[in-house]
């Protein structure tokens, strides 16, 4: 009897694993990372597009900062010449803004389609449609970022860590494609991902990662409030894609069909 149920309580704890074969999850990662990748692929492309129609994008920027001083707003250009004055305030800004947005968002997903399959594809399909909207974005409101608008600082140029260079029409990059901000959009996507879909008590820190990428779009001029208002009113719209039967049911859960004294017998 003991022995039987040793072998149920086990049994419940690899429920919410990942497959014990390796090759079934190297399949899984291999074929959504190029599912992804062509997607965007596709996205690169329409951002390419839209970087043909961008006689307005200085135009639509004086628009946004009217509206944002109509909404009183903080004022971008004055925060910014703020925080250049804390020494590697910006540096650091610049170096989040670089160096976390795609890598961070790539390492989450890759996570979430090992260790919970079925949450992956809820978060996999709002992401893809929340990057849509956005493309649409993209296409009918060029909009130049603030970083080329006077008043404003290129922290990136100004430190030698630009991801743009300076030539805007220049790089693969569409930088008229500021509204709304991907950046924002992404991290308060997967923090409220993680926070749905794992258990520890130390998931709410996640938080920071949109909280901290809002603030770094804005210190690095990259982006206006309005941007990351709009990307997270997108993904306001996208949320019932993430929140389908499902996100929850991989999650690991412990089975107390079986009572631990009787295991211990």
């Amino acid at each position: 009897m003991g022995t039987h149920a040793l072998e149920q309580v086990e049994l419940a704890g690899e429920r919410g694993r990942a497959p014990s074969g390796a090759a079934p999850v190297v399949w899984r990662v291999v074929r959504e990372a190029v599912l992804l990748a062509t997607m965007f692929g596709i996205y690169t492309a329409g951002r390419q597009f839209a970087g043909k129609h961008t006689g307005s994008a200085r135009g639509h920027a004086r628009d946004v900062l009217a509206w944002q001083n109509w909404l009183h707003l903080p004022n971008e250009a004055t925060l910014q010449h703020a925080a250049l004055q804390v020494p590697h305030l910006v540096e650091g800004a610049n170096l989040y803004y670089a160096s976390v947005h795609a890598p961070l968002t790539g390492a989450v997903l890759i996570w979430l389609s090992i260790w919970r399959p079925q949450a992956y594809s809820n978060v996999r399909w709002t992401i893809v449609a929340l990057t849509g909207l956005a493309l649409v974005g993209h296409i009918l409101f060029p909009l130049a970022p603030p970083r080329m608008m006077p008043g404003f600082v290129d922290t990136g140029l100004l430190y030698g860590q630009s991801v743009y260079g300076p030539d805007a029409s220049g790089g693969v990059a569409n930088q008229f494609a500021a509204m709304p901000s991907l950046h924002v959009g992404w991290a308060a996507l997967i923090a409220l991902s993680m926070i749905l879909i794992t258990k520890t008590k130390w998931r709410w820190l996640w938080l920071l990662h949109p909280i901290i990428t809002f603030a770094v779009v804005v210190m690095t001029a990259n982006h206006y409030w309005l941007d990351g208002i709009v990307a997270l009113i997108l993904l306001g719209v996208t949320l019932p894609l993430l929140l389908r039967p499902g996100l929850h049911a991989d999650r690991p859960v412990v089975d107390k069909s079986v009572a631990p004294e009787l295991a211990l017998k």
